[in-house]
């Protein structure tokens, strides 16, 4: 600093030989000079040596030996260039071609004259003066210029230009949104633009074209007027959002360095007119170094700047929060560097709040957005709600195997809404506040880190490593908008491990696959002897009707049916889970209509199992329990006909008719069989595997998890039931299953009626052989009712019939159904052709009898 005061000190003393001998005017100078050195006006351009080269050669080619000079110029230049050890090249050249354009040590300069940028240009129109003492010199007609002429004319009819001067303030009150004294602003209430209204005077005119320059130039005033205007009134105005407050703290910057400009060039105005008044009235006004086309070339940068503001301006009148900011960044896919360069300016000031919200987000799990202004938004009518734990969710929290197959849980789902509600409705995510810089693939990663943090904090209750994540993320440094890779690897970062986190308390602490292995054994009859076993022991207790039963004989038999089967084996809080209650009934119906399997979830295992998926696997169960029904009641029937086929011998006149029962059944059975193996081995255990394979190498975060379990189910519910993707047919193939199911049960029923008959055929035969021996036995009462030999034989006609047709049709519509499995099944059902067989024999049949 030292080396530089002492050469501006030479530098002055050089170039103002008066300021050797006036200390005041040699402190003065050399204080603007420091001025002038430490603003920041004129630093934004690029340092071009090139274009600097090019202006320095147009300059010398109009010197007295052009060609000359140009050369040594260009060797010069190249020499300078080779020189490694200067790193300033292009400040030198601008040095030294302010020297060289700088007027000589023996003239005259005033101290606001001394800088080459605003060194005044020669001519010999002189200025304006109210009240002119001397005419120019006359010169002859002839060859006088018609600028002349003009000027002339003007001086005999007392019609002048006015001087510059008084423009040049009048201009700088423009700059600031004042009116001056010959050019005067005026607002239009009605829109937003300002008129400029031009004063005048009886003896000086205002040219065209100095007011073309003067329009020029209050552009930017008029910008600052509206730039200005916004800042005064968000200020004083409530509810104004942080990221609008940071773009009026930056705007306000703005502002702060354009006064500073404007005093500067002021202070150029008011040293000429006190270096006037210090004895030299020959430099006039426009010697000052100031003019309307300098002001012009200072002020250039300002417009643009002033039109970036004024567009961010009437932008932010619309916009709000995000959209703000999506709006500023929009202006960075410009082509212009001054632009590109002053929206990351500003974007690095107004994105300082959304990326401190954005910081307690994605770290900690707490949305602080008191003016809505963040791309994350929470439901008000859940933004207080804290799920709270059931005992038995957490370690130590089981009373005993059996506490809740009684009735007194039975309203535990009241409040089973929370858990999932409270993931997928807490929290919104909206686009039109997510920022362009981050990207919705970004976006939604960072909504779904801090949804994650919060279910870990409040319905989780994992706050301590929430905490300890928080701590560690103050240490990484802050995020900003000039960083943008470290903002996307803190995104991934912080998903990656919120998600892994999540995965870890729902599979260690809360045991969710131990609740999910629990639904596939008891609920989808998975555990093949406790399926056995509850169905031999609540099979009398269901054929009676539904308003005889109660529900702590049927929570008592399941626990018996628990206790003789490998299910006692499975951990207490998932037997605790398992109940047995009824549907509601309606008149007429049977314990097999009404009765269900129940498993009971609380939260925040009811994320996953959520009530939707519960009603899935209900109905599941009710399908697969139904089914297992009738394979039940085929097999006692089966074991029926062979046990007493000995007995039955003697009768030979119901040979055929056993033997075509056997054959009815029989087709019966491997139909059943073939269905209940089609569910549990291609389907539920297949779709499984897929679930454990996820969850062996769990990838993406809840919602991954809530997907693909719901996939999961959908596909069984989709496979098992046989439902179809045509609209208004998608259970016609599961009523034709469920029709043929009750055939099978009428025709055991019908098949017992025989039964029975031939039991009591039998015994009246042995009576009658009795009696021919003389042995007297109790004869057998006739029941009332029963019907008739015919009627027996024409019911299993009948219902072998129907339960083929109804075989026929499904195995025809499984043939052409849009799934593939459930095509396979129909090949399973008809695996050697019978059915189609049996197809082609009918319309042989109908074919003939027409």
């Amino acid at each position: 600093m030292p080396d530089i005061l002492s050469s501006l000190d030479a530098l002055v003393l050089t170039l103002v030989p008066r300021a050797r001998t006036n200390q005041k005017l040699r402190d003065e100078l050399l204080a603007h000079c420091k001025e002038i050195l430490t603003s920041h006006i004129g630093q934004t351009h690029e340092n071009d040596i090139g274009h600097l080269a090019t202006l320095i050669k147009k300059r010398l080619l109009q010197s007295t030996s052009p060609s000359s000079a140009s050369l040594r110029f260009t060797n010069l230049l190249s020499r300078l260039l080779d020189q490694p050890v200067l790193t300033r090249k292009h400040e030198a050249l601008v040095f030294l071609d302010a020297l060289a354009s700088s007027p000589r040590p023996n003239q005259h300069v005033p101290a606001s004259d001394f800088l080459a940028s605003l060194q005044p240009p020669r001519t010999t129109v002189p200025p304006f003066s109210p009240t002119p003492d001397s005419q120019p010199p006359p010169r002859s007609p002839k060859g006088k210029s018609k600028a002349e002429l003009l000027r002339e004319y003007r001086t005999r009819t007392g019609h002048s230009h006015l001087s510059e001067d008084f423009l040049i303030k009048d201009t700088l009150y423009l700059l600031q949104g004042i009116s001056g004294k010959y050019i005067r602003l005026s607002t239009s209430d009605q829109d937003d633009q300002s008129k400029l209204i031009f004063v005048d005077d009886i003896r000086c005119v205002i040219p065209t074209p100095i007011k073309s320059l003067i329009h020029r130039l209050a552009e930017v005033g008029h910008l600052y007027s509206r730039v200005d205007a916004f800042v005064n009134d968000r200020k004083g105005r409530s509810g104004v959002g942080m990221i609008e407050q940071s773009l009026c703290h930056h705007l306000q910057a703005q502002l702060t360095e354009y006064y500073r400009l404007i005093a500067v060039l002021e202070s150029q105005i008011s040293t000429a007119t006190t270096w006037s008044a210090d004895g030299h009235p020959g430099l006039r006004g426009e010697e000052t170094g100031l003019t309307l086309k300098r002001l012009d070339v200072w002020i250039t940068e300002w417009r643009l700047r002033m039109r970036m503001m004024s567009v961010c301006v009437e932008g932010a009148r619309e916009a709000h929060g995000g959209a703000l900011v999506n709006l500023i960044h929009s202006y960075t896919d410009n082509g212009d560097p001054f632009i590109r360069k002053f929206t990351d300016q500003l974007l690095e000031e107004v994105s300082q709040p959304f990326f401190s919200t954005l910081h307690k987000w994605l770290f900690s799990g707490e949305l602080y957005d008191p003016c809505n202004e963040f791309f994350v938004a929470i439901n008000s009518e859940l933004a207080h709600v804290q799920y709270l734990l059931h005992p038995s969710s957490l370690a130590g929290g089981v009373d005993g195997m059996f506490s809740a197959l009684g009735g007194e849980t039975d309203d535990m789902s009241t409040e089973r809404e929370g858990g999932l509600r409270l993931w997928e409705a807490k929290y919104r995510f909206r686009v039109d506040m997510l920022p362009l810089f981050v990207g919705e693939a970004f976006g939604k990663k960072i909504f779904s880190t801090g949804k994650s943090l919060n279910f870990i904090r409040y319905s989780c209750h994992d706050s301590d490593w929430v905490a300890t994540r928080e701590k560690m993320s103050n240490t990484g440094g802050t995020l900003k908008y000039s960083d943008i890779i470290g903002l996307e690897r803190s995104i991934d970062s912080a998903y990656s491990t919120a998600s892994k986190r999540l995965f870890e308390i729902f599979i260690e602490k809360f045991k969710l696959l131990d609740h999910l292995r629990a639904l596939k054994h008891y609920l989808l009859l998975g555990h093949g002897d406790f399926a056995e076993q509850l169905m031999e022991t609540l099979g009398p207790n269901l054929t009676r009707p539904a308003n005889t039963l109660y529900r702590h004989n049927l929570t008592a038999t399941l626990e018996t049916a628990i206790r003789t089967s490998n299910a006692q084996n499975d951990p207490p809080d998932v037997l605790r889970r398992l109940d047995a209650r009824m549907l509601e009934y309606s008149h007429g119906e049977i314990g097999w209509d009404v009765f269900t399997l129940e498993y009971k979830v609380d939260a925040p295992i009811d994320t996953i199992l959520d009530p939707d998926s519960m009603v899935k696997y209900l109905k599941l169960f009710r399908h697969l329990w139904r089914m297992k029904r009738v394979e039940s009641a085929l097999s006692q029937g089966w074991m029926q006909v062979a046990g007493a086929s000995r007995t039955f011998l003697k009768l030979h006149d119901f040979d055929y008719d056993w033997h075509q029962i056997r054959i009815v059944m029989a087709e019966m059975i491997h139909f059943v069989r073939q269905m209940l193996a089609y569910c549990h081995i291609e389907v539920i255990e297949c779709s499984w595997k897929s679930l454990m394979e996820f969850f062996q190498e769990p990838e993406g975060d809840l919602d991954a998890m809530i997907q693909t379990h719901r996939s999961y189910l959908d596909r069984m519910v989709r496979k098992v039931l046989l439902l179809s993707s045509k609209s208004g047919k998608e259970e016609a193939l599961l009523s034709q299953v469920q029709e043929l199911f009750s055939t099978i049960l009428q025709f055991r029923d019908a098949m017992d009626s025989f039964y029975h008959y031939c039991l009591s055929e039998t015994a009246r035969r042995d009576q009658t052989r009795d009696a021919d021996r003389g042995i007297y036995t109790i004869p057998t009462q006739q029941r009332s009712g029963v019907p008739t030999l015919s009627q027996i034989r024409n019911l299993v006609k009948e219902y072998g019939a129907t339960f083929s047709d109804l075989a026929l049709s499904i195995v025809h519509t499984l043939q052409s159904h849009p799934d593939l499995d459930c095509r396979f099944l129909g090949i399973r059902l008809s695996f050697s052709d019978f059915y189609r067989a049996k197809k082609d024999q009918q319309l042989l049949q109908q074919h003939k009898q027409t």
